[in-house]
């Protein structure tokens, strides 16, 4: 059964940090480009961070350079999401997916609309 699991959401104050983690299960996350998603109440989802199926090449939204880095621990078949410095505005659910038609090399996109596997979503609440 193909799944992935985000965990890793919780409270925290502005300027804190949290790390998401994005586990699969019956398939292996290496494979494939994996992105970071959220949506904040009312709002749409947006593509936060992705990395790419072959040299890993990473991308970011702009609100979120400089403060959120996305990599892979292949050993774990896990993708993680490091935030830090968070706001706010950051407070939303999160989502990982896998892009499962992606190309070897090919850099990765933000548009949830190319992502086939979800998560069932973590929880972020930045709040004092």
């Amino acid at each position: 059964q193909v799944q992935l699991v985000e965990s890793g959401g919780g409270l925290v104050q502005p300027g804190g940090s949290l790390r998401l983690s994005c586990a699969a299960s019956g398939f292996t996350l290496d494979d494939y480009a994996i992105g970071w998603f959220r949506q904040a109440p009312k709002k749409e989802r947006e593509g936060l961070s992705c990395i790419s199926r072959g040299d890993n090449t990473t991308y970011y939204r702009d609100s979120v350079k400089g403060r959120f880095t996305i990599s892979r621990d292949n050993t774990k078949n896990t993708v993680y999401l490091q935030m830090n410095s968070l706001k706010s505005e950051d407070t939303a659910v999160y989502y990982c997916a896998a892009d499962v038609f992606s190309g070897y090399l090919d850099p990765c996109r933000l548009e949830s609309t190319r992502y086939d596997y979800w998560g069932q979503g973590t929880q972020i609440t930045v709040s004092s």
